[in-house]
């Protein structure tokens, strides 16, 4: 079924998403502090995951509960066009705050990153060109992540930012084994050329004044995936443009001449949404 909708689940303080830290010492301050005095969740621990496709390396991040035993649900992050950088890992620890076991993949390998849209556009381009070799390394991933003790049984999300984005939706076009994927301000450019059945469900997160998504193009990927049997969800948010859920979208936005901007709003129910989905989704 596909429905166009905004859905607001503003009822639950958890399900807001702040503003998130610029560093890593940020993140070790607000959530792995043993001394802080006060505590809204798990601790977090956070490690480097390596996996291998293809004869390449690949370093993803894995946050998870530090104090948990219990095995839960796995969530899969594709990262920006920038790469596996701190903003993804800031989102993964999140969600292992939460009680999933998140893991932000590394799509370039050996954990690159870039620093500039010309080579963040390179990057990018070589992946989603190359459909079959970033299926294998999403898999390797996927693989490596079930064989984890802390992960449970109980099927896999995967949720994605920007490039990252599409690579989720095309996940799904693939039919690939997911319960449930989220993409935000992703492009909806379908890199596979024959898709599958998916029984899961996607939620698509757009801002409405996007100039670098087409409308057009979204609608195609969103009837593609709607023929695939998947429940789709697109929410389209009012003047909201690409990267609105990253607060550091406006500085890379200035820097670099980019219709970029962070809009706390849109950030805020996207997140909300999606942890709904989740728990609806995995915890079952």
């Amino acid at each position: 079924m596909y429905k166009r909708l905004l859905s607001l689940g503003l009822a639950a303080g958890l399900l807001a998403s702040p503003a998130l830290a610029e560093t890593d010492s940020a993140t070790s301050d607000t959530v792995n502090d043993a001394d802080a005095t006060m505590s809204w969740g798990p601790q977090v621990e956070g490690e480097r995951f390596e996996y291998t496709a293809d004869g390449e390396t690949y370093h993803g991040y894995l946050a998870r509960s530090a104090s948990d035993e219990t095995p839960r649900p796995a969530v899969l992050i594709v990262h920006e066009w920038w790469g596996l950088n701190d903003y993804v890992k800031h989102r993964a620890d999140q969600l292992a705050a939460l009680g999933f076991v998140a893991l932000a993949v590394d799509m370039y390998g050996d954990g690159q990153t870039a620093d500039h849209p010309d080579q963040a556009g390179e990057f990018s381009s070589q992946v989603m060109q190359n459909w079959p070799g970033a299926r294998n390394r999403l898999e390797a991933a996927m693989a490596r992540l079930r064989e984890h003790p802390a992960v449970a049984d109980s099927g896999m999300a995967a949720i994605g930012y920007c490039f990252g984005g599409s690579v989720v939706m095309n996940m799904a076009l693939a039919g690939m084994p997911l319960e449930a994927v989220v993409s935000y301000h992703g492009s909806p450019a379908q890199a596979v050329d024959t898709p599958a059945d998916f029984s899961g469900a996607v939620q698509i997160h757009n801002g409405a004044a996007d100039p670098m998504v087409a409308q057009d193009d979204l609608e195609a990927m969103a009837s593609a995936l709607a023929a695939t049997g998947a429940e789709i969800e697109v929410i389209n948010y009012h003047d909201a443009t690409h990267g609105f859920t990253n607060p550091g979208a406006d500085a890379a936005g200035e820097a670099f001449g980019l219709p970029l901007a962070y809009d706390p709003i849109a950030d805020a129910v996207s997140w909300q949404s999606t942890l709904l989905l989740l728990d609806r989704t995995l915890n079952n």
